[in-house]
């Protein structure tokens, strides 16, 4: 199981930071959410060049995705992986379902 932080960098381009939820403080405090929303994407699914609508955790609970940004990095995610999307600027990222079975998620709006 991994976590990682999506974000906009200074450079207008998108970034990633693997987060040890255990010793990270900022992942260890209580955070206030607006809601939950349950997704299927199937297999092949692709998001092109996008960035995140809002601050949110998406957790994949089945299946597997890669997460591509502008210097041809690809980072994948699956069961059990978070992700917290702040890139809410910028270029923004890439999103392909790279399983043969539907990546199911929980996105979790939080507020501010």
């Amino acid at each position: 199981m991994g976590s990682i932080r999506l974000y906009s960098g200074d450079d207008g381009e998108s970034h990633i930071e693997e987060i040890d939820p255990p010793t990270d403080p900022a992942w260890s405090q209580l955070q206030n959410a607006k809601g939950i929303v349950f997704r299927a994407s199937q297999p092949g699914y692709f998001s092109d060049w996008h960035v995140a609508p809002r601050r949110q955790y998406i957790i994949t609970l089945s299946g597997e995705a890669e997460i591509g940004l502008a210097d041809g990095t690809v980072y994948r995610l699956g069961a059990g992986d978070v992700n917290l999307a702040e890139d809410m600027t910028g270029h923004g990222h890439t999103t392909r379902v790279v399983s043969d079975v539907p990546r199911v998620t929980a996105t979790i709006h939080l507020d501010g």
